[in-house]
């Protein structure tokens, strides 16, 4: 090889992940409309359950979807979901605390069996009181929590999402957008923001994954 020459550095090799993408703003993009997509999924098959088992109703004049769905819950569950998958890894970035337990998609998979376990018991299991519902419920979030989370981050987000989301619930249902049968907090059900804590955990992971 003549003086002054150089070897050329061989391809790079990148991994199946959305991350091999150079542009912070392209892999933003792409992370963002995956996980919209999901929580549009996600919305329809869980909301469909609840809407089965009467726990939410909604008027007759907004049912306008294949799942018997008000049409705006799809896109504002999968929005939600954007901002929060991308909000997890932007968080542990900035706290200089990479969330590095159990970093592979065979336990996000679980994790969000685990949540569509949750959803489903609040819908199917028949208990005394709301208040054991609740109560089993919020074990089994924070359950969630520690088998695939286990951040502090992770918590505290978890409990602002659900704070947040539940705040924004009660205001729907006070305007007559739609309503539960039964409240017992308010104008929902007591065991609404544990539903809402572990989506928030649930998505999370998503959006940690999707940023590796």
């Amino acid at each position: 090889m003549a003086e002054g020459e150089t070897e050329s550095p061989g391809p790079k090799k990148r991994g199946p992940y959305i991350s091999s993408v150079t542009s912070r703003s392209v892999n933003l993009m792409i992370r963002g409309v995956v996980l919209f997509f999901i929580g549009v999924f996600l919305a329809l098959v869980l909301n469909l359950l609840q809407i089965q088992r009467n726990v939410t109703l909604f008027p007759p004049d907004v049912i306008a979807s294949i799942f018997s769905s008000a049409w705006w819950v799809p896109p504002c569950c999968g929005t939600a979901s954007a901002v929060i998958g991308l909000l997890y890894p932007c968080i542990d970035r900035h706290l200089g605390e990479p969330h590095k337990f159990k970093r592979e998609w065979s336990s996000v998979m679980r994790c969000v069996a685990v949540f569509v376990g949750i959803n489903h018991a609040s819908a199917k299991v028949d208990f005394d009181n709301n208040i054991q519902l609740s109560l089993t419920l919020a074990a089994l979030s924070i359950g969630l929590w520690w088998t695939f989370d286990r951040s502090r981050s992770g918590f505290g987000l978890g409990v602002g999402i659900a704070f947040l989301a539940t705040l924004v619930t009660q205001l729907l249902v006070y305007n007559g957008v739609y309503q539960y049968t039964s409240p017992d907090f308010l104008y929902v059900r007591s065991w609404l923001p544990c539903i809402f804590f572990a989506g928030g955990i649930t998505m999370g992971n998503i959006g940690r994954q999707l940023a590796m």
